[in-house]
């Protein structure tokens, strides 16, 4: 809207949230639900939108009205509302409240917008009378009113939505019916519902247990780690796994805690010596990092299988440049901006002091490299041999090129550069070892239940041992009946 006002295009115009930023917001979903999303190239019949927040906030009014207008636009019989609510279980008896709802409805319906659909949040199944209320005070037919209860896991909900007809009242409100479905795209799609069966299935069994210690510098809060926690889940259970999280705060791996706090120092290292495998994520500041090196070095010297994401790439960068190129200064300028072995430094064309917005951010390609190491690397092979991959990007500092050549030399091979200048590290790998990862890029951005990251599911079947089994075209899953397309 901004780029439209400054090149005219609104011809001196007051800019308003409504019609311009509300235009601009249906706009972009029109957009984006035309988008190609299979790799036949097929555009979506339908497209989900997620309006988060709460009815209410003044955070999330522009994209109600926006909402609001968009019925209109598309008609009827292409929009369908679905209203995500909770009913809370109170008191010792266990009674479940739809006060909650009912206030909720009213509030959006003050809004312009009726849900057709009530996904009521709750504890516990409904209660006899329970639908049948909601559907009264909300004015929503009962079998428009749906239980999503606490299930086993979060991957057996689209299963307790299909028990209880979600199928049928989305057949009957956007007419799917009225679509044409070739038989191709009818046992592509049952194919797929029996993958997922078997994955929540998985979810909920008692797998082998795989150990990976992640060792970040926000461990207090792991949910600031959520996406790498669920790519190594959909990696996990792929390979009929179950993952087991050890939280390692970077800080407590470091010298000084040994001195500070020598309880948290040994059982963060106990941690460490227990671990099937080692992750290192992204963050910043200089907080932690000497224990992120100290993990890299840990992996590199016992073979443990080691993925670093990020700055998970840099330090393993840092601690192969001292400890094996014979760089004792080595070290990041985002650290030290005056180190005498600048290893790590920032991207040129970013402007040191105006930070906002100057990111590398967004989907960009990686280009794997045109020599014998690349192309019989391990990471090279998850990706199933691809030359170029398009992975999501959030740094600002890069592994500086002018010391590539020293690095390569001693065994740290970088299989992967951007494609636009050939510069840029994006993937590395250790030679001789299990698996040593590390990409710049964030992979887990990308992963999905039934399609894992290829560097996470690495990950995992290094920790498992099955990685050599597994490139050399092993089925490592023969013991399931219903295979996911991994």
């Amino acid at each position: 809207v901004i780029d439209k006002e400054r090149r005219g295009d609104y011809l001196g115009k007051t800019v308003q949230v409504v019609p311009h930023i509300t235009n601009a917001i249906q706009d972009w979903v029109e957009r984006v639900g035309s988008m190609p999303t299979s790799e036949s190239g097929r555009i979506p019949d339908v497209c989900i939108v997620e309006l988060g927040g709460t009815v209410g906030d003044i955070e999330s009014a522009p994209f109600i009205e926006a909402m609001r207008q968009f019925q209109f636009r598309v008609g009827h019989d292409n929009f369908c509302l679905i209203h995500v609510s909770l009913v809370p279980v109170v008191g010792a008896v266990g009674e479940q409240k739809t006060k909650p709802t009912q206030a909720s409805v009213r509030d959006l319906r003050g809004l312009g917008l009726s849900p057709d659909i009530l996904a009521c949040r709750s504890a516990i199944p409904f209660a006899e009378g329970i639908r049948e209320k909601l559907s009264m005070f909300c004015q929503v037919s009962p079998k428009q009113v749906f239980s999503v209860h606490d299930c086993e896991s979060l991957y057996h909900v689209p299963i307790l939505l299909q028990q209880q007809g979600i199928i049928d009242v989305l057949n009957e409100r956007l007419k799917l019916k009225d679509l044409t479905i070739s038989s191709e795209m009818r046992a592509e799609g049952d194919s797929l519902w029996a993958q997922w069966r078997e994955f929540a299935r998985r979810r909920a069994r008692d797998l082998d247990e795989v150990t990976i210690a992640i060792v970040g510098k926000y461990t207090y809060l792991t949910d600031s780690y959520i996406s790498v926690v669920k790519a190594l889940e959909h990696a996990a259970l792929n390979i009929n796994r179950k993952v087991k999280l050890s939280w390692v705060e970077a800080s407590d791996l470091e010298e000084s805690s040994k001195h500070k706090d020598p309880l948290k120092y040994h059982e963060a290292w106990q941690q460490m010596c227990a671990a099937d495998g080692i992750l290192v994520p992204g963050g910043f500041g200089e907080r932690g990092v000497e224990g992120k090196v100290l993990a890299a070095k840990w992996a590199r010297e016992h073979n443990i299988p080691y993925l670093g994401i990020c700055l998970g790439l840099q330090v393993a960068v840092i601690e192969f440049a001292r400890n094996i190129c014979g760089m004792a200064n080595a070290h990041s300028t985002e650290f030290r901006e005056n180190c005498d072995e600048p290893v790590v430094v920032f991207m040129p064309e970013i402007d040191r002091t105006t930070m906002g917005g100057t990111m590398r951010l967004g989907s960009r390609p990686t280009k794997f490299q045109d020599s014998e190491f690349a192309r019989s690397s391990k990471i090279k092979k998850l990706y199933a041999g691809a030359d170029e991959v398009h992975e999501r990007h959030r740094h600002r500092y890069e592994v500086n090129p002018e010391k590539v050549k020293e690095l390569e030399a001693k065994g740290l091979h970088f299989v992967g550069r951007d494609a636009e200048t050939g510069e840029r590290m994006e993937i590395l790998e250790l030679a001789n070892h299990p698996y040593y990862v590390a990409a710049q890029y964030h992979p887990e951005y990308l992963t999905r239940p039934l399609n894992p990251s290829p560097p996470f599911l690495g990950l995992l079947l290094a920790a498992s041992g099955q990685l050599d089994a597994y490139l050399a075209g092993e089925d490592v899953t023969h013991e399931v009946d219903t295979k996911l397309k991994m």
